[in-house]
């Protein structure tokens, strides 16, 4: 009986240091995301439209190219 309490209390403890090591890569890679966004600048045209018209060209482009 004592030996479960024992193997209870390091399983919760790995638990707790996995879920740890979890939300600290999660933090990581939250950071590591914000660097490689590139950010939107406001530029003589938004770069949020300049994105947008340069996503749908590319589609149309990729449409137009398929084979009906």
């Amino acid at each position: 009986m004592e030996s479960n309490l024992l193997t209870d209390a390091g399983a919760d403890e790995m638990n707790q240091d996995f879920s740890e090591y979890v939300a600290n890569l999660q933090l990581h890679m939250t950071l590591q995301a914000r660097n490689l966004v590139p950010t939107l600048k406001q530029t003589l045209v938004d770069s949020r439209q300049q994105l947008l018209h340069q996503t749908q060209a590319n589609f149309e482009k990729l449409v137009s190219r398929q084979g009906l």
